[in-house]
């Protein structure tokens, strides 16, 4: 693993880390999740890279090293992120350029990989979106409104912790044993005593999550999708973002029956909470995605 840098779009310094290997299939680019860094990736991306892949994931913005895990960055955090992510995504599609660039997100991760296909889908060959949600609706418009009248109130700096509470703390909520993270208690515990987890993210971070939800789905947008990318849904069935999974349905059905893409896959790991990755379908998952990724180079 080796630690890198690169200045964005606006003069801002992004760390990343980079996994190599000799004779790359392809390049895999990891979209890490809300109040966690790129160092939860090191075992996927070992496995990755022991399989023919370059691996690249950056810390966002608020997060990792790239903010010290401050959870606050000035501007729209969402979109200025997703800036970062597709600044990356050239970086490495131009030094690799015969080779499938392959986009992951998770969680948070996931909704910015989901606005991604609608601006940048041009710069990927593919994608796969872990740990998400059709997210829209109440939680959306309330959600926003609760970081605005934060913002409004001079606390954009601030811990979001009510907006925390919304979200986390009501995942948390539906299990008595455990954490919505996983089902299995030593990851559990892992992720409460990692660097870099588990922090509050600030109102203004909330922000502009909420405002870049609220572009999701819309037909301006989602009509810039090209279907002939293929996508990989993955998630628990017993994952509380995706509702249990019926969230994680109907984003399938909206990429299907919707948008037209005409390769998508879902996987719902039986009884696995949020993080796939990290519960009892740890392999089954990198598997899962190794097959997907090995599949680009199959269709050459």
């Amino acid at each position: 693993m080796i630690e890198r840098e690169f200045k964005s779009f606006d003069g801002k310094i992004i760390y990343y880390r980079l996994w190599e290997c000799e004779n790359p299939k392809g390049v895999i680019q990891v979209v890490h999740g809300m109040a966690e860094s790129s160092l939860r990736y090191v075992d996927f991306a070992e496995f990755m890279c022991k399989n023919g892949y370059i691996v690249i994931a950056d810390d966002h913005r608020g997060h990792g090293k790239t903010d010290d895990c401050s959870g606050y960055t000035r501007g729209d955090m969402f979109f200025d992120t997703l800036k970062d992510v597709a600044e990356l995504s050239t970086v490495y599609k131009n030094l690799y350029p015969k080779i499938p660039l392959i986009l992951l997100g998770h969680s948070y991760g996931s909704f910015l990989t989901q606005a991604y296909l609608e601006r940048y889908g041009d710069k990927i060959d593919g994608a796969i979106i872990g740990g998400s949600a059709k997210m829209q609706g109440f939680p959306v418009v309330g959600g926003s409104i609760v970081a605005g009248l934060a913002c409004a109130l001079g606390r954009a700096k601030k811990p979001g912790k009510m907006l925390a509470d919304m979200s986390f703390g009501m995942y948390n909520k539906k299990f008595t044993e455990g954490t919505f993270i996983s089902s299995v208690k030593e990851e559990c515990d892992k992720y409460a005593n990692t660097w870099g987890c588990g922090f509050i993210l600030s109102n203004n971070f909330y922000r502009g999550f909420f405002k870049g939800l609220k572009t999701l789905y819309k037909k301006k947008n989602y009509i810039n999708i090209n279907v002939d990318k293929p996508l990989l849904l993955i998630s628990g069935s017993q994952d509380p973002v995706g509702d249990m999974g019926e969230s994680v349905k109907s984003l399938y059905a909206f990429y299907t029956e919707t948008v037209g893409v005409k390769e998508v896959e879902c996987v719902l790991y039986d009884g696995v909470r949020h993080e796939y990755f990290n519960d009892t379908s740890k392999q089954k998952a990198f598997d899962k995605v190794l097959e997907f990724c090995n599949g680009f180079s199959e269709k050459e």
